[in-house]
C-alpha cells in the first residue's frame, strides 16, 4: 500500500492527549492513533450515508395502510421464521 507523509499541528493539550492514549499502550505511535481516528470517521460518515438512504427509502415508500397489530404479527412471523422467536 502505497503511503503520503503529512504534517499536522495540534495544539499542546491534543499532544498531550495523543501521547497518552500512545503511553497506554493502545496505539504504538503517533501515526496509528490518527490512522484509527481516520477509519472511525470513515466509518461513521458510511454509517450516516447508509442512515439517510433508509431514511429516504422509508419516506419514498409512502403511507402504510397497515395496523399496528398488522406489523407487529408480521415482525412476529419473520422472527419465527429465522429461528429467533420460539414457536410456542
Amino acid at each position: 500500500m502505497a503511503m503520503t507523509r503529512k504534517t499536522i499541528t495540534i495544539p499542546d493539550v491534543m499532544d498531550e492527549w495523543v501521547k497518552a492514549q500512545i503511553q497506554s499502550g493502545r496505539y504504538a505511535n503517533d501515526s496509528e492513533y490518527f490512522r484509527d481516528l481516520i477509519r472511525r470517521d470513515q466509518d461513521k460518515r458510511q454509517a450516516e450515508q447508509n442512515l439517510l438512504s433508509l431514511i429516504q427509502e422509508g419516506l419514498d415508500s409512502g403511507v402504510s395502510t397497515s395496523t399496528v397489530q398488522d406489523i407487529m404479527k408480521l415482525v412476529e412471523d419473520k422472527l419465527k421464521n429465522n429461528g429467533n422467536l420460539p414457536t410456542n
